[in-house]
């Protein structure tokens, strides 16, 4: 899927007030660049792409969560607004075994309930993008997780942190509850929170501790698709490009963000000590 630069272009230029040649002459390019994307009859550089939306960022235009809004705004009934961050492109179709095993819930397709969630693991990487999905829920089944003892393990099983466990008949009875479902909805974990579940793992703290520390560094809802049928109700309807400044922006913005978060994570450890169940208690 090619990113709808056309459009996009018009677009920017419509919100700034600029004609083609004044936008041109801004970025420093010729007029007949901008009058050849705009009629879709040349395919755009990578550095023109890098330029347009850098430029459009820079004055305040954040283009992807305008389009967010403009589909939410659109969705038909029974349908949700997803997001896949990408580090390079999609070929083909969405799929199960391009992932790796040792995600959250093992294989699957991962995508996010909004555009900072998908943004978030992607800014890392030079070549990455954002997909909007549109999902539709008809004909299919589906598990949601909250933040309870129940999830820490099932994602501390795909993970490998339990392996020494995994034949044990609770572990056993987690891992094949989870592959029953076509979706599941979870809530997301990243690597952050990841050492909080190996902190609960290695008995340092309890599954009480560990609940309230992960509660304080939500990160939303993940939608992981599991089952080809369920692949089928899946719709790509945009491919969103991210440039270097929308990119650093918001990394910054999720650095700001980790250190309120560990500070609530200390609280909650202080809080809830002595609250709860170690791991060799539960798994005994």
């Amino acid at each position: 899927m090619q990113y709808n630069f056309r459009d996009d272009l018009k677009a920017i230029r419509a919100i700034l007030g600029l004609t083609q040649a004044e936008l041109a002459s801004k970025i420093g390019i010729e007029r007949i660049t901008i009058s050849r994307n705009e009629l879709g009859k040349t395919t755009p550089s990578v550095k023109l792409l890098e330029q347009i939306y850098s430029f459009a960022f820079k004055n305040n235009i954040k283009l992807n969560k305008l389009k967010e809004m403009l589909w939410l705004d659109n969705l038909e009934n029974g349908h949700k607004l997803l997001f896949h961050g990408a580090k390079s492109e999609i070929i083909g179709e969405p799929g199960i075994n391009r992932s790796r095993k040792n995600n959250d819930f093992g294989q699957g397709f991962y995508t996010g309930e909004k555009y900072e969630q998908a943004i978030s693991f992607i800014s890392g990487f030079d070549k990455s993008c954002i997909y909007l999905i549109d999902f539709f829920d008809a004909g299919l089944t589906h598990k949601q997780y909250r933040v309870d003892q129940e999830w820490m393990m099932t994602i501390a099983y795909y993970r490998g942190a339990i392996d020494e466990y995994k034949h044990h008949p609770i572990v056993k009875r987690l891992a094949e509850k989870s592959r029953l479902y076509d979706y599941i909805i979870a809530p997301i974990a990243d690597n952050r929170m990841f050492q909080i579940i190996n902190s609960f793992i290695y008995g340092e703290i309890t599954d009480e501790q560990c609940k309230h520390c992960l509660a304080a560094t939500n990160l939303g809802f993940q939608y992981v698709f599991i089952t080809e049928k369920s692949l089928k109700n899946l719709k790509l309807v945009e491919r969103c490009y991210v440039s270097d400044k929308e990119r650093q922006y918001y990394k910054n913005l999720r650095s700001s963000d980790t250190r309120l978060s560990d500070d609530k994570v200390k609280l909650a450890r202080i809080k809830y000590r002595g609250k709860g169940h170690y791991i060799d208690e539960i798994l005994k």
